[in-house]
């Protein structure tokens, strides 16, 4: 079965990194290419004799935005590949640094400001955004964060044959993360910043941990959370949802999300599902 990745989304969200990482994972990546041109493109992977399996496309915003949903569903009429989506986002300050520290014009400007055209973009690309299957905002990661990313997703043969999950813990004062699935708020849990010897810990730690999944609310709250997991999480990959992101949230991302976080990792291990973890906000 031939393998197709679409890479797109915002301008200065990190397409031409991306693509740099899928080539190290032995994708042939093919950047700039007219949207209409795709399914052309893939009936040669498919074809005999075809050498190629895996396919990169990376599609700028600019002139083709408006091609680019048409062949994507072009592209996912054929049961014969596979075709995943990758849109990258990224918050307006982060993107309007990294234009500056480029010089590069962007292709929305159109005489306003910089933010506007970056607003702009992302109100245009709703509809593409829609059709993805994994939305990654870049705003907080480094190129070696990206590369473990894209490894993550899409280097491993176990992470081909099962759907992928991914939690997450943060901190609502911080804000809330862009790129994934279901919010869990947990602030109605006791909080150990109010004990003492617990506030310098984090819900990694022993005595953290037992104060948090020791509660009577704690309890009930994982016995209903677990039942909705076993349920969701197949009945989402029946309906060939690749990808799956859970993020936990706390007041400050220390301890009450990272200490749920973890106990709902240990569940979903149980299950088969092998979920990657992130404490986004565990240690500011």
């Amino acid at each position: 079965m031939a393998e197709f990745i679409l890479i797109t989304g915002m301008s200065g969200a990190g397409r031409s990194e991306a693509a740099k990482h899928l080539d190290d994972l032995g994708w042939f990546v093919i950047d700039n290419l007219p949207p209409t041109l795709m399914p052309k493109v893939s009936e040669l992977a498919v074809g005999p004799g075809a050498s190629v399996d895996k396919v990169a496309f990376v599609i700028g915003t600019g002139r083709y935005r408006d091609e680019t949903a048409a062949a994507i569903e072009e592209l996912r009429s054929d049961v014969e590949s596979r075709v995943r989506v990758l849109f990258l986002q990224a918050r307006t300050p982060v993107l309007v640094r990294r234009y500056d520290a480029t010089r590069r014009r962007h292709p929305f400007m159109d005489g306003g400001s910089l933010a506007g055209a970056i607003e702009a973009e992302r109100e245009a690309l709703e509809p593409i955004k829609a059709e993805a299957d994994v939305v990654l905002d870049t705003s907080d990661l480094n190129v070696h964060q990206l590369r473990d990313r894209i490894v993550e997703l899409f280097g491993g043969e176990e992470a081909e044959r099962r759907m992928q999950t991914r939690l997450v813990s943060f901190g609502f004062k911080y804000g809330l993360p862009l790129d994934v699935d279901l919010v869990i708020d947990c602030r109605f849990l006791p909080n150990p910043h109010w004990v003492e010897e617990l506030r310098p810990q984090t819900g990694l730690d022993e005595p953290v941990r037992d104060y948090v999944l020791d509660q009577d609310l704690t309890r009930g709250f994982l016995e209903h959370l677990e039942a909705m997991l076993e349920l969701l999480t197949p009945a989402y990959a029946k309906e060939g949802k690749a990808y799956l992101t859970v993020a936990f949230g706390c007041t400050g991302g220390r301890h009450r999300s990272v200490a749920i976080t973890e106990r709902v990792a240990t569940f979903l291990d149980g299950l088969g599902y092998k979920p990657s973890i992130t404490h986004r906000d565990m240690q500011r």
